[in-house]
Order: structure tokens, then C-alpha cells, then sequence
């Protein structure tokens, strides 16, 4: 589907209104700006955004972004079910534009799961970032590089099982549930492909002005420079990030430890495990503490280490090329959905720039306009920036997480949300509400509590 051009609007200043989080008594549709609902079905995004149409139409326009919750979660089917369910009844039975924003469990899995729910949502458009264009060569690159890795590394886990290092076969593991089990991504993604007209978005798309709201949507990411797009980690000399005592990796995601070499000539039935392996003097004195010309016979962790290290380069650039939106309202303020979008992705932004009629928009205008920012990948440590990302956001009013910190506990990722930007975001933003904590005061939770929602 090819984008719609925008209609020609003169440029609009900001307005004076304050953003407050009120309840939602039955109100007429233009008395509010936009109402944003976060699901609460577990560590996973699913965001249903309503604003309100000012013309003869009635009837809001409504986003849904994302709708998926996090691979071994407890009764996922049902809590997907029970998400669908209320956005068909929220809606109506009608959705004007869905976002499926990258290839990760956590934000699709609610397509294959809750299959028989989505049949009674009518979508007008589905929007996917381009790498999932398989028209596209270097997306049909990125996609076949991924197949190949998550093949291999699937095969690794077994193999670090049968050699004894269970602690390392969790850890790949655990990255791996971000790519789904039985019903991938990729099934979930077809899914969703198949529910409406398909438009693959890209930064130089022309933003497009929905009719009758006085809304325009951005296209942020992801990037379409390549350096941009591989480019997930902060730099170890000026960290772009909000982070702890950086240590090469991200700290939302399992520490890299060493591991087992599971290549032999011999079968499994035959072979020490290596944790066990190196607890006994022999190997210890004749392969591992080995110095000067006899260091050759050192027994190395490449391979096990190689597939660690695979798997958090497969999660970190599957996150980048996360569609990343903002959505400009009709007083010029702005709301932030940037899916996971890590360092590349955000860094890209500053280089953005948009001709509306007679005025110049740039990526970093729209942070600076950014009343709303739903925070990046569960408030991990790589996917907010600071000087190019939350500092910049100086009308910042309210800020949603979506994380389930015990959950994410529970996978080993100790450090999500990461204490220092919660911190951050708790100075810049007026009220942050997280998924997995008591909502503030005027937060409409529902009688079910599924879901938070605020109004503008």
C-alpha cells in the first residue's frame, strides 16, 4: 500500500494545555487529545492509542502497537485472549491502523496465540518496518542472516546441554524466547500481515496526516543506513545511554560467563562435563592454568562463547529495526512510541529532517515536543538515549513502562528497568507509570485491572 501524502496544513504552535492523568467518565469525543491504553498481560507490549476525530466522523481513530507478551509466561493464551477480547470490545470490532513494529515474541505473540480473537477485529492497515519487506534486498539479507543464526543457535543449546553447561544453554535460551518456541515470530508476523492492506514504513516515507484528526505520523526507524541499524551497543568511551558501570554488554540482558567447548571426536557418553572438568587437578594443571610456549594446549570457550555472544547480536538487532513512530497531534505536541529501538535507531533520528508545507520538521524537534514516551524495550539499559534521546524531551509530561520487573528477574535480566534511567525518567517526566506497579492517582485501570489508560 503505497503512503498517503499529507494534506497541507499551516504550522501550528504548541499549546498552553497541561497533559493530566485523569479518569475516564463518558465523554464527548473532542474533549480530549488522544487516550493511551498499556496492556498488563505480562513482560510484552501491547498499546491501543484512540484519538478523537473532528469532523463529521464520530468515531475515534484508533493505533493498536504491538500485541505480544514474553515467551513462557503462564496462561499466555488466555491473557492474550483477554487483551484481544477488550480492544475488539474498545473498539468496536475496529482498528484503523495496527503496528507490528519488529520480529520479536514479546510483541507479536498475541497474533498467533489469540488467532480466533483477531478474527472478530477489522483492520484498515498494517504497518511493518521496512526489513520486513520481502521486496527489499538488504531486508531479505537481514532475515536470512537471522534464520541462519537462530538455527544454529538452537542447535547450540542442545549442545551445551549434553555437555554438562546448563548454565550456559540457559542463557542463549533466555535470549531465544524473545524469537518464540513452536509458533515463531515469523508465524505470528504472517499472521498479522494477513489482517490488512500491508504498507512497509521507512524514515523517508512522507508523514501522513490521518483525516479529520489533525494528527500526523512520523516514521522514525528504523534506519536505513546500515551503520545506523548494526549499531545496538553504547559507546564504552561516552556511553549515549543511561546505564550502570558498563562492562562491554548490556546489563538488561544475561552476563556473558564463560562456557563449554562442545566440539569432539568423541560421543557425548564418553565426555566430562567441563564444569566438571575443570574442578579436577589434572585438567586444571595440564589445560588451563598453562603459560608461556605450552599455552597452545589451553582448553578455550570460543564456541560456547561465540554462540552467547550471537544470540545477544541477534536480540540487539532484531530490536533495531523496531518501527519507531511519533505522532504528532494538532497543537504541535508529540507522542513517543519507539517499540525497541536501541542506540543506532535513536542516533539516526538526529539525522531526519521533513518538509510540511512551508516548514522544516527535524527528528529532534519532534523529542523536543514529546509530551508522551512510551519507554523503550522495558526500560532496558541500551534503548533510551540521553543527550540525543530523554534529555532532549524538556515537555516530557508522562512516560509509560511496560515491564514486569520479576519476570524479567525470574529470565536473569537483573537490570530491567535499569535503576538509573527510572531514576532519569522520574526527573524528567511529570508521572511514570509502570506495568507491574499500583497506578497513580486518575489511572484508569478497568474492573478487570488489564490494562492502564490515560487521557490527555
Amino acid at each position: 500500500m503505497a503512503a498517503r501524502k499529507p494534506k497541507r496544513t499551516a504550522s501550528r504552535s504548541r499549546s498552553s494545555r497541561k497533559t493530566t492523568v485523569a479518569p475516564m467518565p463518558e465523554r464527548e469525543n473532542n474533549e480530549f487529545r488522544a487516550k493511551i491504553r498499556m496492556y498488563r498481560q505480562g513482560l510484552g507490549d501491547c498499546f491501543l492509542v484512540t484519538l478523537p476525530r473532528t469532523g463529521s466522523q464520530k468515531v475515534p481513530f484508533r493505533i493498536l502497537i504491538d500485541c505480544g507478551v514474553i515467551l513462557g509466561t503462564p496462561g499466555a493464551t488466555d491473557k492474550m485472549t483477554n487483551v484481544v477480547q477488550d480492544i475488539v470490545k474498545e473498539t468496536s470490532g475496529h482498528i484503523d491502523l495496527l503496528l507490528a513494529t519488529h520480529l520479536h515474541w514479546d510483541h507479536l505473540s498475541g497474533f498467533a496465540q489469540a488467532e480466533a480473537a483477531f478474527k472478530n477485529l477489522q483492520v484498515d492497515q498494517v504497518w511493518m518496518p521496512w526489513t520486513e519487506d520481502p521486496k527489499d534486498p538488504t531486508g531479505r539479507k537481514l532475515r536470512d542472516e537471522q534464520d541462519r543464526a537462530l538455527a544454529a543457535l538452537r542447535m547450540n543449546v542442545a549442545r551445551m546441554n549434553l555437555a554438562g553447561d546448563g548454565e550456559a544453554a540457559s542463557e542463549v535460551a533466555g535470549l531465544l524466547d524473545f524469537f518464540g518456541m513452536g509458533a515463531s515470530t515469523s508465524d505470528a508476523l504472517e499472521i498479522a500481515r494477513k489482517l490488512g492492506p500491508v504498507h512497509y514504513c521507512r524514515p523517508s516515507d512522507t508523514p501522513i496526516e490521518e483525516t479529520e484528526t489533525g494528527v500526523r505520523l512520523y516514521v522514525m526507524g528504523p534506519p536505513l543506513d546500515e551503520k545506523f541499524l548494526k549499531r545496538f551497543n553504547p559507546s564504552k568511551a561516552h556511553p549515549e545511554t543511561y546505564e550502570l558501570a558498563f562492562d562491554g554488554f548490556a546489563t538488561a540482558t544475561p552476563s556473558l560467563r564463560s562456557g563449554s567447548k562442545t566440539d569432539s571426536p568423541f560421543g557425548t557418553v564418553f565426555a566430562i562435563p567441563m564444569p566438571a572438568a575443570r574442578a579436577m587437578e589434572f585438567f586444571q594443571q595440564r589445560y588451563w592454568t598453562i603459560t608461556g610456549d605450552d599455552g597452545w594446549r589451553r582448553i578455550g570457550d570460543a564456541s560456547f562463547a561465540d554462540a552467547r555472544e550471537l544470540a545477544l547480536q541477534l536480540d540487539r538487532v532484531t530490536n533495531n529495526t523496531s518501527l519507531a513512530i511519533a505522532i504528532e497531534l494538532a497543537d504541535g505536541d508529540v507522542l513517543l512510541f519507539p517499540a525497541d529501538a536501541q542506540v543506532g535507531n535513536w542516533l539516526s533520528w538526529g539525522k531526519l529532517k521533513w518538509n510540511i508545507g512551508e516548514r522544516e520538521v527535524r527528528g529532534h524537534d519532534l523529542l523536543r515536543r514529546t509530551i508522551f514516551y512510551k519507554v523503550g524495550h522495558h526500560g532496558s539499559h541500551n534503548a533510551t538515549l540521553r543527550e540525543a534521546g530523554l534529555e532532549l524531551m524538556d515537555n516530557l509530561q508522562i512516560a509509560m513502562v511496560p515491564v514486569v520487573e520479576a519476570i524479567a528477574q525470574q529470565k536473569g535480566w537483573d537490570h530491567m528497568p535499569l535503576p538509573e534511567l527510572m531514576a532519569a525518567l522520574k526527573k524528567k517526566a511529570k508521572v511514570v507509570i509502570r506495568a507491574d506497579r499500583p497506578p497513580p492517582d486518575g489511572v484508569n485501570s478497568g474492573s478487570a485491572n488489564l490494562f492502564y489508560e490515560i487521557t490527555l
